[in-house]
């Protein structure tokens, strides 16, 4: 049984749900008019969650509700978490604003808001969890370490996959909140071309902020976090180059035949083959979101 914490107030755009607190959802897509559908009651929560090591899951930008919902029924379904574990799916009005870009304001702060709102909440219905752990896919990056920079509780890890956020996001405007992580894992991937072509933030002629340059900032999801990188950071984190890795193959809502990746699995050097081999020596369908999984499934022990 999966819980779906949903911050949206409308199942496409939209902004946050105005209620004072967001609706706590089962089986999200049991309908397609779902949206207020299969509502939980906070002390059904409360008593699921007790004792549990809880890993909340956030999609990106430019996501709506049947889709951020689809992405992370399945690839909640790929994880392998320890005994006494629980999957909570994070629902964010992530297509609020979408331009084609990063460098718009708007989205990035909804995600913010959305965390400064979840964050305290988490306090209270996750006090008697036994631990309280966050994954994330592109701006989601935000969400969870604004959310964890509002909690008193201390996430034991926090695992951010294709960061759409500043790569200097975790020594500077989220220093305080990384640091009272237990350990923090990064996806990154060279061959994420949406990365590539969003930032650096507000660089609107290609080449002429490049690395090196005062302005220039990667992004934490193409180059991963830069130095001085955190005490408490888990290397490696750099997907191999040949695996063609793209920003919507970490989470993908379309469930693909694949199957799961043996754990531990962590990230191979580079020119390493692809996981997931037929018998042709060629990838089989969903490898990617399978490698993310098994890639969380690890590191989150």
């Amino acid at each position: 049984m999966t819980y779906f914490l949903n911050l949206r107030s409308h199942a496409v755009g939209g902004w946050l749900d105005s209620a004072a607190i967001p609706k706590i959802q089962l089986d999200p897509l049991a309908t397609v008019e779902g949206f207020t559908q299969n509502l939980a009651t906070l002390p059904q929560f409360k008593t699921d969650m007790r004792g549990q090591h809880v890993l909340i899951g956030t999609h990106g930008f430019n996501v709506d509700y049947v889709n951020g919902a689809g992405q992370l029924s399945y690839w909640g379904s790929l994880l392998q978490l320890p005994p006494g574990s629980a999957f909570v799916g994070l629902l964010w009005p992530g297509d609020s604003v979408w331009a084609h870009g990063l460098d718009y304001p708007e989205e990035p702060k909804v995600a913010d808001e959305t965390g400064e709102k979840l964050g305290p909440l988490l306090d209270d219905w996750l006090a008697d969890a036994a631990s309280v752990s966050f994954v994330s896919h592109s701006l989601g990056a935000r969400v969870v370490l604004q959310t964890a920079n509002q909690m008193k509780l201390q996430p034991a890890r926090m695992m951010l996959m294709a960061g759409a956020i500043d790569d200097d996001c975790l020594n500077k405007e989220f220093k305080t909140a990384a640091g009272g992580v237990g350990a923090i894992s990064v996806l990154a991937s060279k061959k994420d071309a949406v990365l590539g072509l969003a930032f650096p933030l507000g660089n609107l002629v290609a080449g002429i902020i490049d690395q090196g340059h005062p302005w220039w900032r990667g992004a934490l999801g193409r180059s991963g976090p830069s130095k001085p990188r955190p005490a408490n950071f888990r290397a490696p984190f750099e997907i191999p180059n040949n695996w063609e890795y793209g920003h919507q193959h970490y989470l993908q809502d379309d469930p693909k035949a694949g199957g799961q990746i043996a754990i531990p699995a962590d990230v191979p050097k580079n020119g390493s083959p692809k996981p997931l081999l037929d018998a042709d020596g060629d990838p089989v369908p969903g490898w990617q979101e399978a490698f993310s999984a098994a890639f969380v499934s690890t590191r989150i022990r």
